[in-house]
């Protein structure tokens, strides 16, 4: 596992696998004009147990700046199940655009192991922030 956890400052553990996050605002494709926000986001998936596991699907819950959410569900991510045997890792890219210049994503990846015992791993809740997003202080 070659990046650097602080290459990605999200993270949650849940049953040996290690889910790491790192967004970025795309300012280039976003319109703020037109109330359109793009994201992109890095995904890093670890296996740091000792059973090997396919990822076979995923749930976000996104939530945007007036709290209007949106559930996603689907077969494995970016067209992939990829399986992680322990001390392997799979990362991949994907993006979310939103109305409004701040929100937040977090889910679950659905997993089964190799004796087919099916689990869930966590994806940690991690912020969508634009530089259009009004900042306040309570």
């Amino acid at each position: 596992m070659t990046d650097s956890d602080d290459d990605y400052p999200y993270a949650a553990r849940t049953e040996g696998f290690v889910v790491r996050v790192r967004p970025v605002f795309l300012d280039d494709q976003s319109d703020e004009a037109d109330g359109k926000y793009l994201w992109g986001y890095e995904i890093r998936v670890e296996n740091h147990g000792d059973v090997t596991a396919q990822l076979r699907s995923r749930h976000w819950i996104i939530t945007d700046g007036n709290g209007m959410v949106q559930e996603v569900t689907g077969d494995g991510v970016v067209g992939e199940q990829p399986t992680l045997e322990p001390g392997e890792a799979f990362t991949y890219g994907s993006g979310c655009p939103l109305n409004t210049p701040t929100g937040f994503m977090a889910g679950r990846y659905q997993m089964v192991a190799e004796d087919g015992r099916a689990f869930e791993i966590d994806i940690p809740a991690f912020s969508l922030d634009s530089p259009y997003a009004r900042r306040t202080l309570n």
